[in-house]
C-alpha cells in the first residue's frame, strides 16, 4: 500500500478498535467518526461483509494549524485510520498523512503533515 501503512495484529476484532482508540487519545487524537462497513452494508443494501470499521480521527491543535494553513484541507480531513478482519485476524491501516502535501500544493502543510505522521506512526508502532 503506498497511501497508508497496515499491520496484522493478534488482538480480536473489538480489542483492536479499543487499543487503536487508546493509542490515538494518547497522542492527542479523538474519534470524530466512527463507521461500522458491515452494519451500514447490511441496512442500506442487505449485503453481508466482514467486521470493517473506518475511525475518523482528529488531532484538533494540529487540524486548526493544518486549516489556517489551508482552508480547503478539510476535504482531507479527519485522518483515518481502518481496523478490519481478514483470515479471522485484525487488520489496522493508517493512512499516511505526508501524502496531503502531494495532494495540496502548499509547503506550509509539510511540518504539520510530517508531525500526524510521527504521531499516528507511533500509535501504529505501539498497537
Amino acid at each position: 500500500m503506498n497511501y497508508g501503512f497496515s499491520k496484522t495484529v493478534e488482538l480480536s476484532f473489538e480489542d483492536t478498535i479499543n487499543k487503536v482508540t487508546e493509542e490515538l487519545k494518547k497522542e492527542g487524537f479523538g474519534i470524530l467518526t466512527t463507521i461500522d462497513i458491515k452494519e451500514t452494508l447490511k441496512n442500506k443494501i442487505d449485503v453481508d461483509f466482514k467486521k470493517y470499521t473506518i475511525l475518523g480521527a482528529c488531532n484538533p491543535t494540529l487540524a486548526h494549524k493544518a486549516l489556517q494553513a489551508e482552508e480547503e484541507i478539510g476535504l482531507l480531513l479527519p485522518c483515518n485510520v481502518i481496523v478490519y478482519e481478514k483470515d479471522s485476524k485484525s487488520i489496522v491501516s493508517v493512512f499516511d498523512p505526508s501524502l496531503m502535501s502531494k495532494v495540496v500544493e502548499n509547503e506550509n502543510l509539510n511540518p504539520i503533515a510530517e508531525e500526524v505522521k510521527e504521531k499516528l506512526q507511533r500509535v501504529f508502532d505501539s498497537i
